[in-house]
């Protein structure tokens, strides 16, 4: 076998591993629950999981990388971790994140959006929501 076949093998492999994990430095962490159960008290861990599924999913991330995430952490962060080439989110991810916020939560990203806005942040929203608040809030 050639060397030219041996390393687009290689390549081939090294990307089928790659899918789904999340970029570094976020690989690297631990469960960050004690995080978000600290941040969000009255939230329950089903909630804390369900919305961190839905972020990881518009992601293409591994459902086991999900508690690796941070409510500090700035979804454009996230994003350019994921898509270092690109500024401006306008994405797939970001997209697909925004419909599901709509379908699952009735939360409008395109109403709520901060250039710093945080999962935290986010999950706010979410929460705000949840208890009737219909009212959007600009979160930083």
């Amino acid at each position: 076998m050639s060397i030219v076949a041996i390393l687009v093998l290689l390549a081939v492999a090294w990307s089928a591993l790659a899918i789904g994990q999340i970029p570094n430095p976020f690989r690297a962490r631990t469960s960050q629950a004690r995080l978000w159960r600290r941040a969000f008290p009255s939230a329950s861990k089903r909630q804390i999981g369900e919305f961190l599924a839905l972020f990881a999913d518009a992601f293409s991330f591994r459902d086991t990388e999900t508690q690796k995430f941070r409510p500090d952490d700035q979804l454009l962060g996230v994003y350019r971790a994921v898509n270092p080439a690109k500024w401006i989110p306008e994405s797939k991810e970001v997209e697909r994140l925004a419909r599901e916020l709509r379908n699952r939560y009735d939360v409008a990203l395109a109403d709520i959006w901060d250039e710093r806005m945080t999962l935290g942040a986010l999950f706010a929203h979410v929460q705000q929501k949840k208890r009737g608040g219909g009212h959007h809030q600009r979160a930083a």
